[in-house]
Order: structure tokens, then C-alpha cells, then sequence
């Protein structure tokens, strides 16, 4: 589960008789087959050159961004069907699923507000509403997503003192901060009758199960208080915080309190922790701390009632002063930064503190100035991994949120394993700070088969992808003989799962997890498209051209003609080697005789139109069948609507040998 196991690229053009596609020049010259003589011709680059000639219809915006977004390149699928509803919102054609491709493509490229309203569009052309809540803002989907249900119990290696404030160090360590007395030196806090705070280091399980618990480095820990670390990936530099406490001595602001301040250690070559120094944005007249990395470790987050703060330091937690707003830092080399950057409307005139930035760019921080079950809460809010800056925030509800205090928040979402911290085992306010283990338990089995949907045929061989909220690929598998597949995904979740196979249409479902662990079956039928049909040399049915209709009793060339006979001509002039027959046919009223007239009338005029748009006319010949070779049963003496009468007027474009 969750392995990126590739990007597939899907090649199935849904409006192209066969996705196989070769190199031109090997296809003319030694395929043996009339199928793969012509299979070169990409239906795709046809109609982007006849956009560039400035013909423009429902039908080609749609072939188009179907194109790309069956090859999940939503940054061109969401510019055709953008275009779609911009010029043809009108047409019949332009029904509810493509605004909802269209929100889907934006949903990709994070333009969440244009997916919203591509999906009112949606809703209002009788859309599955089901399908509108995969749609909502980036807040409620992590809202939901972290509903879902887990455990959460206190980890064995808690003391009898204030444990707190844990974070990742590699795959299997936490290091968290504790007043346990167990280091030497170690001094008693006259405020609260605890010895000062430590940086200790645990071993942790799969399951997250921790165990020898021991102090992280006499370079780090001193007399006083040490908390809240951050560490990079390569687990080679830490950052952490610490009061006003250097070579010996205690820095106090003007009000002769000690604030706290965020160090910066690395490994030596002897393995060993050491080369402790401050941050240069560190001041003694307001306190930094609780560090916080993005993923891609170019900022790093952190609390402070510095300058610009929207409130000032209130009251205090073990020498902590109440850090007030959320800040970054860019990380511009070895200890030097940006100007610190205000993280804005996340916050308050209250406390924000404790944040913790997931592999998947999800904030988490606690703060008392929001709604919530009581004292600090648990927030989460998604950060834009370009600007840094967080979107609106959720709080996480129950039961990482108590009455009491909750904060130091961390979770590896992969994994469904997290860590937090809480007062709520007891009455006596920090002194019952406790670390508390997060184990998901909530999973969901999405399995099915891949059939042809006619003939109810397994299909082999065909690939189905697992993508998430946002359509990105989680997962990938091709089928085997039995056609099935299988997926483990969280509960209270939204998935796509996606079946392609050559020769078919794509087809995709959307999936709506449950909030208790079991199975959804969800079938995955393919079909055929009618261009998989065509014979081998006509180009009309190869390019799904629409039918070329003429007004009754006329052969002038209709405008919505022009546009599908713009598309032979790109096509020709695509492709230089590709020689035209062109068949025109009538219906049925009209003596024959005047018919097979006005048909060649018809057929002549549509091989003028290419001849005059620059096409040389020895690639080009044309014949009238007059009513000869009708579609439907509309001959003589059979009453039939005008629209079955027009299927008859049509024109054919035949490849020649």
C-alpha cells in the first residue's frame, strides 16, 4: 500500500481506432497489415492543428481534454474542458461529467476554487451529488480524513513528571522532553517542584511501542530546561529549544525573565553530538521555540511573541512564556536565515505553539485562541508548499482533543502512527503532562474485477490505478488472468479507482470509504470504443469525425461541415502520403437519377473545399452514390423524421492504397 509504483502514461486515445502507435516511417514501409498501415495517423495532433486553423467545436475541446486527462496530464485537460464550457456550456454534448473531469483536472493543480465552481456547474446539470464532497475545501477533506477511527493510549515509557513534546528522529527512535530527574545535574524547579525539562530518546517499534528511553547528549541538555526538537531527515542536525541558558550563564529580558531560544546542534565525525549554537534570530526580549522543518527542509516553523506577534506573552508553561503566533524562517545555508515571516490569519490573540509539518505538508499546532473542547486543541491546516503559508484551519475534535491541554501533535500519515501530548490523565496541570501513542485501526479492502462490459469477458492484462482526493497516484497494479484487483485504503476517505486496457475506454469510479474497517466490491467494466471498429482506410471514422450533413436539396458546405472537414485537411496535410476518395450520399427523397446528381455535386464541392484550403488536387478524387447505399430504413415510400432522413446526407473520406 501507498507505493508509488510508477506513473503510468495512458495511451488510449478514446477517440483513435487503436491506441497501438508507431513510428511512421516503419509503418509505411514495412507494415504488412492494412491495420497497422494506417495505425501512425494520431488523432490527438490532428485536432490541435485544426484548433490552430481556427476551427473550434464541442466535440473537439471534449476529445481533447479527454486525451490528456485519461493521461493525467491535468494541466492540458483542464485548458480543453476550461475552453469546453467557456464556448460551448450551451451545447447538449456538454454534459455534467465533463465539468466534473474539469474539477478534477483543477483539483490536481490545487486550484481549489475553480474546481468548486466547475462542480456547482456539475450539480447544476444533475450531477451524482455523492461525488460533489470529494470537492470540498482543502479544511474539511483533512477533517474528514482525520476522523477516521483510531486508538490513542498513553506509552509506557511516561514518568511520574511532565513528558512532553515528542518528535521523529529517523525511522525508529522519538526523542521527547521529560522533567524524570534521571540526568545528572539535573536541577528542581521551584515553581512547580520538578526538575527541569531533558531531551530523551526512545526506541520505537512498527507499531509504535517505545523503550529505552535515555537522555539524548550531555551537549544538548544542561541545568536548565530543554524541549521540543526538530530533526533532518538524515538525522545529522537537530534544532531545539532551550531557555536563555549559554557557556554557563542565563540570559534574562527586561522584566528579568529567562526566555527561551532555538539551538542548532549537528553530529561530529566521532558520532557524537556537539557544535551548539543559537539561531541568529533569537532575542532575550521575546522567546523562540518549538521548531518545526518542512518536508523539503527549506523553512523551518516556529513559535514566537516576537515583534509583530498579534498578542503579547500572557502566561507560563515551565518557564515557557505563551508563544503567541506561528513563524518561518526560509533556510538559506549553515545557521544563517530569511527574515522571520509571519504565518497570518492562522493566528490569534491567544496561544498558537507546537507545530509539526507531515510528509504531506499538513500543519498541525495547538492553540487556546479557537473554538474547542478546552485549553490548548489540535489544529491542522494545509500548507502551500511554495509560499508556506497555511489555509484555513480544522480542529482535529475528539479523541486527539480533551478538555484539558493537547498539543505536540506529530504523525506519519503513511503509516496511520502518531504521537501526542496531553494533560488529561490527571488535575494537576503540567505536572500530568503525558505522551500518548495514535494507532489507526481503521482500513478498507477496495476489490473488484476488470470485465468487458458487452461481452462480460475478463480482461487481463489491464492496469488499475488507485488515486487519491487530489488525484495523485497512490498505487498501481496490472491484472492477471483472473482479472482482480486489490487495494487497502483509510476509512472516511475519497479514492478514484481508474481501469484502462488498449483498445478500451478508460472508466473510473469514485469511492466514498466507510468509518468502520471491511470490503467494497466495486467492478471496473471496459468497452470498446466505436472507432476500434472502423475499417482500417476510413479516415472519417478514424478521426470520429461527425457526419458531414448538407440542407436538404443543397451542397453547399454548412458551417459546422466546414469544421469536420478541417479535420481531413490537417490531417493531410499532417501526413503528405495520404491519398482522399470522397463519397457523398443522399437520402431517399428525390428521384434517384437527381440524387446521384446532387450527391456528386455534394462530393465535388467537399473536394473543392479542401483543394481551396491548399491541399494539391492529385491527392484528392470524388463520387456521388445518390441514395444507393442508405444507413437506416428510410428508402422510398418509408416514412421516416427529418433526423433520420439527414443520417442518410452524409460524406465519407476512404484512404487509398
Amino acid at each position: 500500500m501507498k507505493t508509488l509504483l510508477r506513473n503510468s502514461t495512458l495511451l488510449i486515445l478514446v477517440f483513435l481506432c487503436t491506441s497501438i502507435s508507431f513510428s511512421q516511417t516503419k509503418q509505411i514501409k514495412k507494415a504488412e497489415k492494412e491495420f497497422d498501415r494506417y495505425a501512425y495517423i494520431d488523432a490527438r495532433e490532428i485536432y490541435l492543428k485544426v484548433v490552430d486553423d481556427g476551427y473550434t467545436s464541442a466535440q473537439i475541446y471534449q476529445k481533447l481534454g479527454d486525451t490528456y486527462y485519461w493521461n493525467s496530464d491535468y494541466t492540458n485537460a483542464s485548458k480543453w474542458y476550461g475552453k469546453l464550457i467557456t464556448e460551448y456550456a450551451d451545447d447538449e454534448t456538454t454534459t455534467s461529467e465533463y465539468y466534473f473531469r474539469a474539477a478534477q483536472s483543477l483539483k490536481s493543480l490545487k486550484k481549489h476554487d475553480e474546481a468548486e465552481r466547475m462542480m456547482e456547474g456539475f450539480k447544476a446539470r444533475g450531477g451524482d451529488i455523492s461525488r460533489i464532497t470529494k470537492f470540498t475545501s482543502d479544511s474539511t477533506y483533512l477533517q474528514k480524513k482525520l476522523s477516521k477511527k483510531y486508538s490513542i493510549e498513553k506509552v509506557a515509557i511516561n514518568s511520574e513528571y511532565s513528558d512532553f513534546g515528542p518528535s521523529f528522529y529517523g525511522e525508529n527512535k522519538l526523542v521527547y522532553a521529560t522533567s524524570s530527574n534521571k540526568t545528572e545535574g539535573s536541577k528542581i524547579h521551584d515553581w512547580n517542584n520538578q526538575p527541569f525539562l531533558d531531551l530523551f530518546v526512545a526506541d520505537m517499534d512498527e507499531e509504535g511501542k517505545l523503550s529505552n528511553s535515555v537522555a539524548l547528549s550531555t551537549e544538548i541538555n544542561t541545568r536548565y530546561h530543554e524541549s521540543s526538537a526538530t530533526f533532518t531527515k538524515d538525522g545529522k542536525t537537530v534544532y531545539f529549544t532551550r531557555n536563555n541558558f549559554t557557556d554557563g550563564k542565563k540570559g534574562r529580558d527586561k522584566e528579568k525573565t529567562v526566555t527561551l531560544k532555538l539551538y542548532r546542534a549537528s553530529i561530529g565525525g566521532d558520532g557524537n553530538w556537539g557544535n551548539v549554537v543559537e539561531v541568529p534570530f533569537n532575542s532575550k526580549e521575546y522567546s523562540v521555540a518549538h521548531p518545526a522543518l518542512s518536508p523539503d527542509e527549506k523553512k523551518l516553523y516556529f513559535s514566537s511573541d516576537m515583534p509583530g506577534a498579534k498578542a503579547g506573552a500572557e502566561s507560563i508553561k515551565n518557564d515557557e512564556r505563551a508563544m503567541s503566533d506561528l513563524w518561518y524562517v526560509d533556510i538559506l545555508g549553515d545557521n544563517t536565515y530569511g527574515t522571520p515571516v509571519n504565518l497570518g490569519d492562522i493566528n490569534t490573540v491567544s496561544r498558537e505553539s507546537f507545530p509539526f509539518i507531515s510528509k504531506e505538508w499538513n500543519l498541525y499546532y495547538s492553540t487556546d485562541g479557537l473554538a474547542g473542547l478546552g485549553g490548548y486543541d489540535i489544529f491542522v491546516a494545509k500548507l502551500d508548499s511554495v509560499s508556506g503559508i497555511p489555509g484555513k484551519s480544522v480542529n482535529l475534535g475528539e479523541p486527539a482533543n480533551s478538555s484539558q491541554d493537547d498539543f505536540g501533535f506529530i504523525i506519519n500519515e503513511e503509516k496511520g502512527l502518531g504521537f501526542l501530548s496531553s494533560n488529561r490523565g490527571g488535575t494537576s496541570g503540567s505536572v500530568d503532562d503525558d505522551i500518548y501513542r495514535i494507532l489507526g485501526n481503521c482500513e478498507i479492502t477496495i476489490k473488484g474485477t476488470v470485465f468487458d462490459l458487452d461481452s462480460q469477458e475478463l480482461l487481463s492484462g489491464a492496469e488499475v490505478t488507485l488515486l487519491d482526493a487530489n488525484n495523485k497516484l497512490i498505487d498501481s497494479i496490472i491484472v492477471g488472468l483472473d482479472a482482480a484487483y486489490s487495494f487497502v485504503v483509510e476509512c472516511e476517505s475519497e479514492y478514484t479507482i481508474r481501469g484502462t486496457k488498449e483498445l478500451y475506454n478508460p472508466n473510473e469510479k469514485f469511492v466514498q470509504t466507510p468509518d468502520e474497517s471491511g470490503e467494497m466490491i466495486v467492478p471496473l467494466p471496459l468497452r470498446i470504443p466505436d472507432t476500434s471498429k472502423c475499417p482500417p482506410n476510413d479516415l472519417g471514422c478514424r478521426l470520429a469525425l461527425q457526419p458531414i450533413y448538407f440542407d436538404f436539396d443543397r451542397y453547399n458546405i454548412r458551417e459546422d461541415a466546414a469544421i469536420e472537414i478541417a479535420k481531413v485537411l490537417a490531417a493531410m496535410r499532417e501526413y503528405p502520403q495520404l491519398v482522399i476518395h470522397i463519397e457523398s450520399h443522399t437520402d431517399s427523397r428525390a428521384p434517384f437519377k437527381y440524387n446521384e446528381l446532387l450527391s456528386e455535386k455534394r462530393a465535388q464541392a467537399t473536394l473543392n473545399w479542401l483543394v481551396e484550403n491548399g491541399i494539391d488536387r492529385s491527392r484528392l478524387s470524388a463520387k456521388g452514390y445518390g441514395e444507393y447505399q442508405l444507413v437506416n430504413q428510410c428508402s422510398d415510400g418509408v416514412e421516416c423524421t427529418e433526423e433520420e432522413h439527414q443520417l442518410n446526407r452524409r460524406s465519407m473520406f476512404i484512404i487509398q492504397n
